[in-house]
């Protein structure tokens, strides 16, 4: 019943994970420089995402840009796409897989079935978790070099958005989510080794005739 209780809880887990995931990857704020000039209408920010940059200026208009070419990206952010939409793939499948094999539902056939696919959908969440977790590395390491750069414009340098916060919390639950199902799945390989019951029957009828044996002797 417990086992049943902490796959429940991974799989509430690694909802919220994925929904971070596709949310932070769709998100526009994973860089932000925000300028205030000596006006406060001239005040304005950048916001950079991964598939559009936008701009909110301090009279409320918000327009966001496509970065249409792909040639023209930086490398860190398209392998930031491609690690991103991963992480998304493998966390989708790890939920489809991780449904029939929790023991909470009645798909995937007898209980050694659904422990080898409790464990892959737990495999696919770490995966996800760990393709995730590399372009928002990746990307945090490139702002941070770029904002301690002193040839780099004031104007140009960026801190960190609340897009990389939420995808580093998500695959954090990701993680965590992918680590309960494989814990759960080799606790039901481990336990006590007992004898069988024929063996320790055999054994005590031996037992029984060696002594019936040395009272024989003795009478």
């Amino acid at each position: 019943m417990a086992s049943a209780g902490l796959q429940l809880l991974a799989f509430i887990l690694a909802l919220s994970g994925i929904c971070g995931t596709i949310t932070a990857t769709l998100l526009p704020n994973w860089k932000v420089n925000a300028n205030t000039g000596s006006n406060i209408i001239t005040a304005i920010i950048q916001l950079q995402g991964l598939w559009m940059d936008c701009t909110w200026y301090s009279t409320g208009m918000f327009s966001c840009t496509l970065k249409h070419s792909i040639l023209a990206l930086p490398v860190y952010v398209q392998a930031a796409r491609t690690s991103m939409v991963l992480s998304c793939i493998l966390s989708a499948l790890g939920i489809c897989v991780s449904t029939v094999g929790m023991k909470c539902t009645r798909l995937g056939g007898d209980r050694e079935t659904k422990s080898r696919t409790i464990f892959a959908g737990g495999l696919c969440f770490i995966l996800s978790s760990v393709s995730g977790l590399i372009p928002t590395s990746w990307y945090v390491k490139e702002i941070v070099s770029n904002f301690w750069d002193p040839t780099i414009p004031e104007h140009n340098k960026h801190e960190p958005g609340g897009a990389i916060y939420l995808g580093f919390i998500s695959t954090m639950l990701l993680f965590v989510a992918g680590v309960i199902f494989c814990t759960s799945c080799l606790k039901r390989h481990q336990g006590p080794r007992h004898y069988p019951p024929k063996q320790q029957g055999i054994q005590t009828t031996q037992s029984e005739n060696s002594a019936g044996y040395n009272l024989r002797d003795y009478v």
